[in-house]
């Protein structure tokens, strides 16, 4: 699968802990000492946490807080962990909760969302991925101003799937909903976006 390609201009993951190394971030946070396995199992995911967090709140400096928060969280509940279970998946969850305790997060959770609204984004689509749209296009700036447009939801579900190549039932365990739900919310994302990059480019995408 092709990645799409959310990295942030300028932005690197020293920049989240701004003068400190990572490990020393992780080892001078206010909980328990920080073993190594949880050390090998986040320091590769924080360029992910942070590009997903900047897509939720919108703002690069809200974004750093809410994955140091998310840290911090995870390495305090990190015995809670399941062994064999996804990691990923659990740490996203926290990450997504946080935001949902957020102020953004707060005024963002007032849009409803109608999961069953009749509308022309609910059959299964079985055309091109974003992935497939995007090597079209090769227009990064194009994609990222499609995928803005999409309501948050979409947009999110979207990015864990085709960005961050969860499996639909860790999608499921991050956003806690049924794997239907997931199913039928990226088929929706994925029309939408279609949507929107034919409305500009045309329709032989």
């Amino acid at each position: 699968m092709v990645d799409i390609p959310i990295q942030l201009v300028g932005f690197t993951v020293a920049t989240l802990f701004r003068n400190r190394s990572l490990p020393e971030a992780l080892r001078t946070m206010p909980s328990a000492s920080p073993s190594a396995t949880f050390e090998q199992l986040a320091l590769p995911l924080l360029t992910s946490l942070y590009n997903h967090a900047f897509w939720l709140a919108r703002d690069h400096a809200e974004a750093e807080d809410l994955v140091q928060e998310t840290l911090s969280k995870a390495l305090r509940a990190f015995d809670s962990f399941q062994t064999g279970t996804n990691f990923k998946a659990w740490i996203f969850r926290i990450l997504r909760n946080t935001f949902l305790t957020s102020r953004t997060g707060i005024a963002a959770a007032r849009t409803v969302f109608l999961e069953d609204q009749a509308d022309g984004f609910d059959t299964i689509d079985t055309g091109p991925t974003p992935e497939d749209t995007l090597i079209q296009l090769n227009n990064e700036a194009a994609l990222h101003a499609a995928l803005d447009q999409l309501q948050q939801p979409l947009r999110e579900v979207l990015l864990l799937c085709d960005v961050e190549e969860l499996k639909y039932k860790d999608i499921a365990v991050v956003l806690d909903v049924p794997i239907g739900t997931v199913m039928s919310r990226i088929s929706r994302a994925r029309l939408a976006l279609r949507h929107l990059l034919q409305t500009q480019f045309g329709e032989s995408l």
